[in-house]
């Protein structure tokens, strides 16, 4: 069992930089490949990045690749979303969540989710 909670999101302006980050409790946090996803209003959850649990791996989203690096900190139980160069369409709710098999990109397939936090990116 692993629980997540999110923190980081809020509003910043276009061009201007956020780090979010998730905190997870649970001993085998560094057995899971961890991604975050987001939720705009009226749209799908889209995957955003994930990584594996060594944080050796990483993928991004195309729209996101270049802008957001995804980190991890096994010995602290966190992983980190900094987001840079950030766009109006980057605004929605970010969550992060966990997966026993790395490399998935798909919401449906992740095990675990915290709550989300908001980003809201002004134009």
């Amino acid at each position: 069992q692993v629980q997540l909670v999110e923190s980081g999101g809020g509003l910043v302006q276009a061009g201007g930089s956020l780090r979010l980050s998730c905190a997870a409790s649970g001993r085998t946090f560094s057995s899971f490949a961890m991604g975050w996803f987001r939720q705009a209003p009226g749209k799908e959850r889209e995957f955003v990045a994930s990584i594996n649990w060594s944080g050796a791996n990483t993928r991004y989203a195309d729209s996101v690749k270049g802008r957001f690096t995804i980190s991890r900190d096994n010995a602290k139980n966190t992983v980190h979303l900094q987001m840079n160069s950030l766009k109006a369409e980057d605004t929605a709710v970010y969550y992060c969540a966990a997966d026993r098999i790395p490399f998935r990109t798909a919401w449906t397939e992740f095990d675990y989710w915290g709550q989300g936090t908001s980003v809201t990116v002004s134009s």
